[in-house]
């Protein structure tokens, strides 16, 4: 009856690793592993509390064998027992383990299958992000580009102007400079014409 309890104790506090990671399959294959990973565990815990309580009950039999006449027969039995007891519970932790590596085994397969059926979609996601990736490097280098064009241009347009002004201010001070020496060469003909009368008065 302790055993038992010792049993159900610890199964219930110890939690197969497979319940608390990432599920791998679906809702039933997760239950279904869950339940036989609870046996396995039930069954080497209940292997445990066997040996301990053979070896236990070895030593107060042999204690008490001391006190009968065929010491050796009765030392003999009870070791009898006792190998008897510990091979029933290494034959419990000898399935318990069995179902351990059956669950672990088909939770690998199921990993692997699951890699194999998501790989393509990978690969395609993978892909996607790269084609997303280079989709916008390349707009950004458009950007870029676009700046320098729009740059340049502005550059090419302000040197026309400036050149424009240049021009303009150039030819109006040619302008400017035939006006002046017309004036002068005016202002001289006056002179020589007025000279010319004041010669002629005299």
């Amino acid at each position: 009856m302790a055993t038992r309890l010792t049993v159900a104790l610890w199964a219930a506090f110890c939690l197969p690793l497979a319940a608390i990671a990432e599920p791998i399959g679906n809702a039933a294959q997760e239950a279904d592993w869950a339940a036989r990973l609870d046996k396995a565990a039930a069954l080497q815990a209940e292997s445990r509390a066997m040996k301990d309580a053979a070896k236990q009950t070895l030593e107060e039999k042999t204690s008490a064998c001391d006190q009968k006449f065929l010491v050796n027969a009765c030392r003999e039995e009870a070791r009898r027992e006792y190998l008897k007891a510990s091979h029933a519970a290494q034959h419990l932790e000898t399935e318990g383990r069995a179902i351990e590596r059956e669950v672990k085994r088909e939770q690998i397969a199921e990993r692997e299958k699951r890699r194999v059926e998501e790989a393509p979609q990978q690969e395609a996601e993978l892909k996607a992000r790269a084609a997303e990736t280079e989709a916008a490097r390349q707009a950004t280098q458009a950007r870029i580009e676009a700046t320098r064009a729009d740059k340049a241009k502005k550059t090419e347009e302000g040197e026309r102007r400036k050149a424009a002004d240049a021009e303009r201010l150039r030819q109006k001070q040619e302008a400017h400079a035939r006006k002046v020496a017309e004036k002068m060469r005016e202002a001289e003909q006056r002179e020589r014409e007025a000279a010319k009368q004041e010669g002629a008065k005299k």
